[in-house]
């Protein structure tokens, strides 16, 4: 009789500590010296591995710093707070907070700075970051229409492109409010545009 069971998964397992002390380092990195400073033997020895270690999980710089700045979205959460203006201020507020630590900040301006130079590492961001994180979007959306706040989506094609304006504008606001003006996004900041930006989409519609 053939034992069907899956073969024993060869090499030692990934290490999650190991993981985050590398991300963590390559961000450090990052805001310290730069897209172009930043080398794969300097993350190594700030995060106390041996570079062979990192090349086995991240095989490019381009992966390296798109995995450690990934990480820190898969952070943001849609949550369910009863509307859809406070779920949006939330996870606006959570973007905004993100955006004020220094070292995200700098990780951040130096990732998008070399992607607009290198079209293959602009679609990474894209389908490492941008696109997981319209499912925000598509969340907020579910949940205000189980609450009829909005109404049912009739067209998917309408839908997705709904989505993505939705996104681009939450995202390009703060981004352009906090990295290019260097304002903060304060509560009163936070509740008027999102009040602007639910108005069209939340008014009833005229017969």
């Amino acid at each position: 009789m053939t034992d069907s069971a899956a073969p024993p998964r060869k090499g030692r397992p990934r290490n999650a500590d190991a993981d985050e002390a590398i991300l963590a380092a390559t961000r450090t990195v990052l805001a310290e010296q730069g897209w172009g400073g930043l080398t794969m033997g300097d993350v190594a020895a700030r995060a106390g591995v041996a570079k062979t270690t990192l090349y086995r999980r991240w095989p490019s710089k381009n992966e390296l710093v798109v995995s450690a700045v990934a990480v820190l979205f898969d952070e943001l959460e849609m949550a369910d707070l009863g509307s859809l203006q406070a779920d949006i201020e939330a996870v606006v507020q959570q973007f905004a907070d993100l955006l004020a630590q220094p070292e995200s900040r700098s990780a951040l301006l130096a990732l998008f700075a070399e992607a607009t130079r290198d079209p293959a590492l602009r679609l990474r961001v894209r389908e490492a970051i941008t696109d997981p994180q319209k499912q925000l979007v598509r969340q907020g959306r579910a949940a205000a229409q189980a609450r009829g706040e909005l109404p049912p989506d009739e067209n998917p094609a309408q839908a997705r492109a709904d989505v993505d304006v939705i996104f681009d504008t939450i995202a390009g606001a703060v981004e352009h409010r906090m990295l290019v003006t260097g304002e903060p996004a304060s509560p009163e900041w936070i509740r008027r545009f999102t009040t602007l930006l639910l108005t069209p989409m939340t008014a009833p519609e005229s017969h």
